[in-house]
């Protein structure tokens, strides 16, 4: 996934505000959910973090394009580890990586739910 820096993620720094980085792995996150996940299991299911750990390496600035990528790493019945690296398009520098533990619920109680197994594989690297 590909998005541009905006002059509205610029901080008082001068470079993108920390708290874009948030919305960028909440976006690609989404993003990938929605690519493979059935419309069945996105009518049932939503996710919420549980934690986020970031390392930021490089600054982004404004005009920069971001790639963005994702990945599960385990998945148990309860809780998805999700890994996201952001870089830099014009020369692939790798700007942040974190890893962000999300917790499956019901869209209808709110409430944690558990994940098939066949759905965990799905999404397991």
């Amino acid at each position: 996934m590909t998005v541009p820096v905006l002059s509205t993620d610029i901080d008082e720094q001068g470079h993108v505000n920390n708290t874009v980085y948030l919305r960028w792995i909440q976006d690609v996150a989404t993003a990938h959910w929605k690519s493979l996940a059935s419309a069945q299991s996105q009518a049932a299911i939503g996710w919420i973090v549980l934690r986020h750990e970031i390392d930021y390496k490089l600054p982004a600035s404004f005009g920069d394009e971001i790639v963005l990528r994702t990945w599960v790493g385990q998945a148990s019945r309860l809780k998805f580890e999700r890994f996201t690296e952001v870089r830099r398009r014009i020369d692939n520098q790798l700007l942040s990586q974190a890893r962000t533990l999300w917790v499956p619920i019901d869209v209808r109680t709110g409430k944690p739910t558990r994940v098939s197994a066949e759905l965990r594989a799905q999404f397991s690297t």
